[in-house]
């Protein structure tokens, strides 16, 4: 069981950092499991990858508690207002996603779940990254502030965000790069990207726990540790991966992330490709 739980800290450091930077938690995932399998049922494990997430939305939740709280004593009634708007925004943003990812993620998941997807994927947002990036380098943010963020601009961002059902792509990594191109800044992307992620991955945890207890699955003591394990290992260490993603894009523009990408894309068809 000790080497079980050294591999569940390991994933759940790989979903802690992957999951906030734009380079895709399901590339990561998918060459991590290559190497170290943890031993339990394929249901569990499904389930176990979807809902350590749960540990990293709760980083963000404590992390801008207070920014999202519209009940807190401390706010002026103006500002309760401008948090119970940027709700507004979070909600029409998450729109397109749920609707598209209710209808057809398990349809989307038996397609394109394979290594040759996740690589295009990674190298295709690398790319784009790079190219929006080049593109405005010249321009303004139209966008400097989460206050600025009009309703029209949230539910296309959204409309981008349903890209990241195909995986590889980065849920991340996807808002990130349709805000920009939408006139934000990065910190504005970042964060609006963040905020968007919380009703999403929670319902996203929330169905996949429904459907792994409705296939008439229970948990097993082990496994049970497992899960909490993972999710407070995701936990500790998206804290610091938010920090650091916040700091880095107030000095830095995404490009290294956009190279990064490509070389991973590029490891992973190389790998699989020698390997099938």
């Amino acid at each position: 069981m000790l080497i079980e739980m050294l591999k569940v800290i390991l994933l759940g450091i790989v979903e802690g950092i992957t999951e906030w930077l734009p380079i895709s938690s399901t590339g990561h995932m998918i060459l991590v499991d290559e190497f170290i399998k943890l031993n339990v049922p394929k249901d569990f494990m499904e389930m176990f990858l979807v809902v350590i997430q749960l540990g990293a939305i709760l980083a963000v939740c404590v992390i801008y508690f207070h920014k999202l709280n519209p009940f807190s004593p401390k706010k002026s009634a103006k500002e309760k207002r401008e948090t119970v708007d940027i709700w507004g925004k979070v909600i029409v943003g998450c729109l397109p996603a749920a609707v598209i990812g209710l209808a057809f993620n398990d349809k989307i998941d038996a397609l394109f779940y394979n290594a040759p997807t996740v690589a295009f994927t990674l190298i295709l947002y690398g790319i784009l990254f790079i190219i929006v990036e080049n593109y405005n380098k010249h321009r303004e943010p139209q966008v400097g502030e989460l206050s600025d963020l009009t309703y029209k601009i949230a539910v296309i961002i959204g409309c981008f965000q349903v890209l990241a059902l195909i995986p590889g792509t980065s849920r991340s990594g996807a808002t990130i790069i349709g805000a920009m191109i939408l006139g934000t800044s990065r910190f504005v992307a970042a964060e609006y990207s963040f905020f968007l992620s919380i009703p999403v991955m929670f319902g996203a945890s929330f169905l996949k726990l429904v459907k792994f207890f409705v296939k008439g699955n229970v948990l097993t003591g082990p496994q049970i540790v497992y899960t909490i394990l993972g999710m407070a290992i995701a936990f500790g260490v998206s804290v610091y991966s938010i920090q650091f993603l916040m700091g880095y894009v107030r000095r830095h523009d995404f490009k290294f992330f956009g190279y990064y990408r490509i070389i991973l894309g590029v490891v992973v068809l190389a790998y699989f490709g020698i390997t099938a």
